[in-house]
C-alpha cells in the first residue's frame, strides 16, 4: 500500500473486533490512509494500536452491551467525533438446528446484529451534525452458501444486509452512508482450527484459488469509508475470490 496517500486524514474510524484477523487489518489500512483510530475489542487491543502508534486508540468493548457502547462513546469525545464505523465483530459457533439452543441463538445475534443497531444510536448524532459519516458492516458470503450447521450465523449475517440496506435510507439525507461488505473464509486465528483439507474445500470452489488473507478485505473497506463512494450505499459487496454465485 502507498503509504504516502492520504484519502481518509482527518477522519476518525471506530472498528470492533479489532484485536487481530480483519478487524486489525482494517484498522491498520485505516491508519495508512491517514485516520486516527480507535480500535476495540473484548480487551482492549493494544498489540494492534502498538502496530499504528500515536494516531491510534485502545478500548475494550463488549458489543453486545450498550452500556459498554455508551462508555467507548463518552471516551471517544476526548478523541473527536466518529466519522466512520466498521462493525467487524462476530461470533459464529458451529449448531445443526437440532442442537441450536436459545442462548447461542441470541448471543449469535446480540454480537453480530444488535451491535451495528447500537453504534448507530450512539454515533450517528455526531455523524449528522457534521453532515458526513460512513457504516460499514461486516456480513459473510456464507449467506449465499450451503453451509450445515449455520443457521443463526447466516441469519444474523442476512439481517446486517438488511439493516445497512434501511439505514441508507435513513441518513442518505445528511452525507452518510451505510453498507455492507461480504468476505469469504480468511486466514485468520479465527478459522485456525479448520484442517487444510476443510480450507482447501473452501477456496477450490473460488475463482482465485488461495484462501482469502484479512488484507484482501482492506481495499473495499477503504473505498467504502472514503469520499470517492459518496454515491454508493445500502449496498451488499462481496469480497471472497469468486466463491459467491448469484441465484
Amino acid at each position: 500500500m502507498n503509504s504516502s496517500v492520504s484519502t481518509h486524514e482527518g477522519r476518525t474510524a471506530l472498528v470492533t473486533g479489532a484485536g487481530q484477523g480483519i478487524g486489525q487489518a482494517i484498522a491498520l489500512a485505516l491508519a495508512k490512509r491517514g485516520a486516527r483510530v480507535i480500535a476495540t475489542d473484548l480487551a482492549a487491543p493494544e498489540a494492534t494500536v502498538g502496530k499504528i502508534g500515536k494516531n491510534a486508540f485502545a478500548l475494550p468493548l463488549d458489543v453486545t452491551r450498550e452500556e459498554d457502547w455508551r462508555s467507548v462513546f463518552l471516551q471517544s469525545q476526548e478523541i473527536g467525533d466518529i466519522d466512520i464505523i466498521v462493525n467487524n465483530a462476530g461470533y459464529f459457533p458451529n449448531r445443526l438446528i437440532d442442537e441450536l439452543d436459545l442462548p447461542t441463538w441470541r448471543k449469535t445475534m446480540a454480537t453480530n446484529l444488535d451491535s451495528h443497531f447500537l453504534s448507530v444510536k450512539y454515533f450517528l448524532p455526531g455523524m449528522r451534525k457534521k453532515k458526513w459519516g460512513r457504516f460499514v458492516g461486516i456480513s459473510s458470503n456464507m449467506v449465499g452458501l450451503a453451509i450445515l450447521g449455520m443457521s443463526h450465523y447466516i441469519a444474523s449475517k442476512m439481517a446486517i444486509m438488511g439493516f445497512m440496506r434501511g439505514l441508507a435510507n435513513d441518513v442518505a439525507g445528511d452525507g452518510i452512508t451505510a453498507n455492507a461488505l461480504l468476505p469469504g473464509l480468511m486466514n485468520t486465528p479465527a478459522t485456525s482450527s479448520q484442517s487444510e483439507e476443510q480450507k482447501r474445500s473452501t477456496w477450490e470452489q473460488q475463482a482465485i484459488k488461495r484462501l482469502g488473507e484479512p488484507e484482501d478485505i482492506t481495499g473495499a473497506v477503504l473505498f467504502l469509508t472514503s469520499d470517492d463512494a459518496a454515491f454508493m450505499t445500502g449496498q451488499a459487496i462481496v469480497v471472497d475470490g469468486g466463491q459467491y454465485r448469484l441465484g
